[in-house]
């Protein structure tokens, strides 16, 4: 029988927030722990947390934000990079980047009939079929049915708000003071480099855990 399934929202270099988070966790050897993508930059320490989730041997999916380091690292093209990206870029050695080329896209439990991921789904097309320029990069829904960030459509619904499942789905990507519920979906991007909360979901018990941050690390 497998464990349970920890899924923990956007880290961001927040590893002082994420060791507490998973000692409060008390990772047992049959758990599975999910990192919902956005391990990187912000925050004060990424390396520490890539060497967390590798020593904890988390499942990481892929971010927009490290989507963003692998297609700089490709192409070093700066269209790619802003923010503090260069800065975590300089500071990653071959160990970390092997772990970002290896993060997946998404991560699926067929017994919870639930779905992990990054950023999220349009709620009409088959989520397995949906690329990565979408699913680490959706928050809202706009007047065309395409994806968007919300500032670039402040008026627009949630991709959440939209998505009517199966399956249930655990995301991260779009920061909120708090957990974001819905019938079918959870955000758990509890904006923990901006000062709010790092959070884990815990299944099958459907159990919240949090920490809060030390201080604000980005704004």
């Amino acid at each position: 029988m497998n464990g349970r399934l920890i899924a923990i929202g956007d880290i961001h270099g927040c590893h002082e927030e994420f060791s507490e988070l998973l000692r409060l966790i008390d990772l047992q050897p049959d758990d599975r722990l999910v990192l919902l993508g956005d391990l990187v930059n912000r925050g004060p320490n990424t390396p520490r947390v890539l060497e967390l989730a590798r020593v904890h041997r988390a499942i990481s999916l892929l971010g927009n934000h490290e989507l963003r380091l692998l297609n700089y690292r490709r192409t070093r093209d700066l269209k790619f990079v802003k923010e503090n990206d260069l800065e975590t870029f300089d500071q990653l050695t071959a160990e970390d980047w092997t772990y970002l080329e290896n993060m997946l896209l998404t991560y699926e439990d067929p017994d919870l009939n639930l779905v992990c991921v990054h950023g999220g789904f349009l709620p009409d097309i088959p989520w397995s079929k949906q690329p990565a320029e979408i699913i680490t990069r959706i928050q809202v829904v706009d007047a065309a049915g395409q994806p968007c960030k919300r500032a670039d459509a402040p008026e627009a619904p949630s991709w959440a708000d939209l998505w009517n499942g199966p399956p249930f789905v655990v995301y991260g990507h779009t920061p909120r003071a708090e957990i974001y519920k819905r019938k079918w979906s959870v955000g758990i991007d509890t904006a923990c480099a901006m000062g709010g909360h790092l959070t884990a979901f815990i299944l099958p018990e459907k159990r919240f855990v949090q920490v809060k941050a030390r201080r604000p690390y980005f704004s």
